[in-house]
């Protein structure tokens, strides 16, 4: 996750060795024609690029989307193996589809783009290597806040929780988010396990409740532009594009140290369309296409051969491209055993009752 000085000297090269011309654009392995049929995060991948690898592979796409993790992992395991070719799990659910024999191996062979994306984005720890997965895009979860309206000062996660915001706030609709940012708000890690913690993160969550007026992970973004709400704890880039419609809109990072997240490719077990999966996620490790990605949808990105041709307007804006020492304090969701995450489900249905 981490972006050093060394990785961004090193782009003009990469983009030389990886040979990112133009006329490369999209360029795809895999015969042409056949059908495809992905499950993705909404408002993550441009219409525009999925019409361009239909246009210039000749394959049929099907997009069918989805709202959090473990919403995916329910509808895959509700279908037959093999209805989903591609899906987009963050950095925990890929770890947890791997034990659960969900994924295929990648070709890596026919992932000729992979160079594109910088060293220290590849080998995760959920998956050692890059054999189920490839990076796509990341980031924070931060806070967005319209100064124009609050005055109250708004440093870290701990804010969230102050009364005098009641009924201003949008935040995810995904549990591990808002348990995970109660538990940062004191101190906890968000993968806290211990019982009598989980009791104080519980307590400290359901004073949340009053300061909530829209639960969204479709696009929180919407609401902070509208002034419906005048802070958001969501993901970076939709403070981004916040940030873009209304100039009083600011980027947070909190003190505590934000929930990171690495969105990625994979291939579901049995998929039908193994070829053309290989050929779509190749496509989108293509410096070009990635670059119309980050136009609409600014997330941090691991493919550093695109972000060298973004230029500032990417690069210096902090909630499109969090700074390093904010990315490296930041603390990945985990795995949590079924007991555990049985109270976590409690939580939530408790905060939303």
């Amino acid at each position: 996750m981490k972006r050093s000085s060394v990785i961004t000297g090193a782009l003009a090269a990469v983009c030389l060795l990886a040979g990112c011309s133009k006329k490369e654009a999209g360029q795809v392995s895999a015969k042409k024609g056949g059908n495809l049929n992905i499950f993705i995060w909404t408002e993550y991948v441009p219409d525009s690029v999925i019409q361009k690898f239909k246009d210039d592979t000749g394959i049929n796409i099907t997009v069918s989307t989805y709202s959090s993790n473990e919403d995916m992992l329910a509808k895959v395991k509700a279908e037959n193996e093999g209805a989903y070719d591609v899906v987009q799990p963050s950095d925990y659910m890929i770890q947890q589809m791997i034990s659960q024999g969900m994924l295929e191996k990648l070709d890596k062979t026919k992932l000729t783009n992979v160079s594109n994306i910088a060293s220290a984005y590849m080998n995760p720890t959920y998956d050692p290597d890059n054999v189920y997965s490839v990076p796509y895009l990341g980031g924070l979860a931060a806070i967005g806040v319209n100064t124009a309206k609050v005055k109250t000062d708004i440093t870290g996660y701990a804010d969230l929780f102050k009364p005098e915001l009641a009924g201003t706030e949008v935040v995810l609709d995904d549990f591990r988010a808002v348990i995970g940012m109660t538990a940062r708000s004191m101190g906890y890690s968000m993968n806290e396990t211990d019982p009598a913690v989980l009791a104080r993160i519980s307590d400290k969550l359901q004073t949340l409740k009053p300061n909530i007026k829209l639960y969204d992970s479709d696009s929180p973004k919407t609401a902070l532009i509208s002034g419906d709400c005048t802070v958001a704890y969501c993901w970076g880039a939709e403070i981004a594009l916040a940030m873009q419609e209304n100039p009083d809109i600011k980027v947070v990072f909190p003190k505590e140290g934000a929930y990171k997240f690495m969105d990625n490719w994979a291939v579901t077990k049995g998929a039908k369309n193994y070829d053309q999966a290989m050929a779509f996620i190749n496509f989108m490790l293509d410096p070009e296409v990635m670059k119309m990605v980050l136009a609409e949808f600014p997330y941090m990105c691991p493919n550093q051969t695109a972000v060298a041709g973004m230029g500032d307007a990417y690069t210096s804006n902090t909630a499109k491209n969090p700074p390093a020492d904010e990315v490296s304090k930041g603390e990945f969701v985990k795995n949590l055993d079924t007991d555990t995450l049985a109270v976590y489900d409690t939580m939530w249905t408790k905060l939303k009752s």
